[in-house]
């Protein structure tokens, strides 16, 4: 695994040890995620997972495991088939994964590699 690879594995790790979505199901979450790792980019997979998990912040209890890969699943899915609506600004982003969003949604500098269209 190339290097790039290993780092872009590892910003989905972290927003999933950030906020304990692995749940009681650890292992067969962690089987899942690295089945949806080996399908869909990296950069995709942490949108989604950003997105659900703002789906989902007022939920109590916070949905986790399974059943929330399950919806992030379901929106990777969805966005095979239609334009990749996010709802969240790249700084907003930041401040939920803690991470660096432009792999996700590009430099200031140059367009992002995949487009991401915000709701007119």
């Amino acid at each position: 695994m190339e290097i790039w690879e290993q780092l872009s594995r590892q910003r989905v790790k972290h927003i999933v040890s950030s906020y304990r979505l692995g749940g009681d199901e650890a292992n067969r979450f962690d089987l899942y995620l690295d089945e949806l790792l080996q399908v869909y980019p990296r950069p995709l997979i942490e949108l989604a997972l950003i997105e659900t998990l703002i789906d989902h912040w007022l939920t109590i209890p916070f949905v986790r495991g399974i059943e929330f890969l399950a919806q992030t699943h379901d929106k990777l899915k969805l966005w095979e088939n239609q334009p990749i609506i996010s709802t969240i600004t790249p700084e907003q982003f930041k401040q939920i994964a803690g991470l660096d969003p432009t792999p996700i949604f590009g430099s200031a500098e140059l367009p992002p590699a995949c487009p991401i269209v915000r709701p007119s």
